[in-house]
């Protein structure tokens, strides 16, 4: 941009316009406006002809157009008296027919109409550029030519596929509660469970609703608001799971579909529903990230531990995801979400603190076992072969104790271990092929099973290694 005239006002314009001579023309400045420079100007070559492309009046044919631009700074100055002074046509130096000389251009004055002309033409080119624009933009919004993409409709009623995270949250969200178990002392929590059957029974877990099991208030809310008091049907301390029944139950209920965790591989997509920290209606997805992974757990009130051989996953489970769905990828409930591992409480548990990304679930062949059984007979029912083992970690299997619990045999006269040939001191390293490590990972792998099931086990004897089959008893309730 030049600013050569910056400062300079703007003189008014002439009542009529000048009558431009022949003057010799002004020598082409140097450097990028010489003769070998390209003409920018938007009239070609003529860069300096009269705005409007017409030759000066008094000019014949045009012929006596000037070559270089008259002096801006009009108007002129009076021509000097003259024989014609008197305003005449003559061809004397006086009035409108006299030629006029303008004054030498001024140095640096070519130049500067030279930029102020491309100035002008860049201007004039921009508007129209931006008024084409306008009008192209214009023209693809009116006609179907657009190459624009746009949705045909708002996100809200964009249809998605059952398949989807959105799909299986969309119709498994209806069919889970969010509960909340208060004690007669006024102490509680916050859990989630899921419909189990169109009776209003609701699964969870025992520790979600354990400060209400003797006579404590529960609740239970849909996500659509609706709030329901509830009662506690049965508790199964060991399974870590219970069952809670509506009270004025809808019609309406929807039970989530149960799947087969025995089909679940590692790496299957999970898909967990709950109330974290008391969010509730939270959808978090991950995987299968290992199977039978045995957990031992408590509810927090320093009574007995609970055993799983728990389906782990790096679904995103927090405090008060306890006793929610963990839903495979088509909708279908794989397990119950009950313990995190966290670096907060150093272990399994109900630690407050949050995810990283270990989490496990009770099995749902195991857990509807267990339902079905509470709800008939509000008692829960545990496989057992009847010996007593150690829960102190070890990393080679699960002794059978040479004292049993309170004084008890350590192998149960006439029950399942004593009629395999089992012996105190023996130790159980497989269970149907599993491996025990454990007396823990022992008991959970047993609560796997029902009573009267058939398992093989491998165990260890004056260092031999022996095989024997047992036929698992029963046990009824959590004494």
């Amino acid at each position: 941009m030049s600013t050569e005239n910056e400062g300079t006002a703007v003189p008014p314009a002439p009542s009529a316009p000048p009558v431009p001579v022949d003057t010799p023309a002004a020598p082409a400045p140097q450097g990028s406006y010489g003769p070998d420079a390209p003409n920018p100007s938007p009239y070609g070559q003529d860069a300096h002809r009269p705005p409007h492309g017409q030759d000066a009046p008094g000019a014949a044919g045009g012929s006596g157009v000037s070559s270089s631009a008259p002096d801006p700074s009009w108007p002129p100055p009076p021509p000097p008296a003259g024989p014609h002074g008197d305003g005449g046509s003559g061809s004397g130096p006086g009035g409108w027919g006299a030629s006029y000389q303008p004054p030498a251009p001024k140095s640096g004055r070519g130049r500067g109409g030279l930029v102020a002309g491309i100035l002008v033409a860049a201007l004039v080119a921009g508007g129209l550029g931006g008024g084409l624009g306008y009008t192209l933009a214009k023209n693809n919004d009116d006609s179907t030519g657009s190459t624009t993409v746009s949705a045909s409709t708002s996100g809200g009623d964009v249809k998605r596929d059952p398949g989807t995270v959105a799909g299986v949250a969309a119709k498994a969200l209806p069919s889970t509660v969010t509960i909340e178990a208060e004690s007669t002392s006024g102490e509680g929590g916050t859990g989630t469970g899921f419909v189990f059957d169109k009776q209003g029974h609701i699964v969870t877990n025992n520790h979600v609703v354990a400060d209400a099991v003797d006579g404590g208030k529960v609740t239970a809310t849909f996500p659509d608001g609706k709030k329901y008091d509830a009662q506690v049907v049965g508790n199964a301390q060991g399974y870590d799971v219970a069952v809670i029944k509506l009270k004025d139950a809808p019609g309406d209920l929807k039970p989530l579909t149960l799947g087969d965790s025995d089909k679940v591989a590692v790496g299957d997509a999970t898909i967990a529903i709950g109330a974290p920290f008391g969010l509730s209606d939270t959808v978090t997805t991950g995987v299968i990230s290992a199977k039978n992974r045995p957990v031992a757990s408590s509810d927090g009130s320093g009574s007995q531990a609970s055993y799983m051989s728990a389906l782990q996953t790096d679904a995103s489970i927090n405090p008060g995801n306890s006793g929610g769905p963990l839903l495979d990828a088509q909708g279908n409930v794989i397990g119950i979400n009950s313990a995190i591992q966290s670096t907060g409480n150093g272990g399994f548990g109900t630690g407050q603190s949050g995810s990283i990304g270990l989490g496990f679930a009770i099995p749902i062949n195991q857990a509807e076992y267990v339902a079905q059984e509470l709800i008939r007979t509000g008692k829960p029912v545990y496989a057992k072969i009847g010996a007593s083992v150690s829960l102190d970690d070890s990393s080679d299997g699960a002794q059978i104790t040479d004292q049993g619990a309170g004084g008890a045999a350590p192998v149960e006269p006439g029950g399942p271990a004593a009629k395999a040939g089992l012996k105190p001191g023996d130790v159980i390293t497989k269970l149907d092929g599993h491996p025990i490590d454990s007396g823990p990972t022992l008991i959970g792998e047993i609560w796997t099973h029902k009573p009267g099931d058939r398992v093989t086990i491998t165990y260890e004897r004056d260092g031999k290694q022996r095989t024997t089959e047992v036929t698992l008893g029963s046990r009824v309730g959590d004494n």
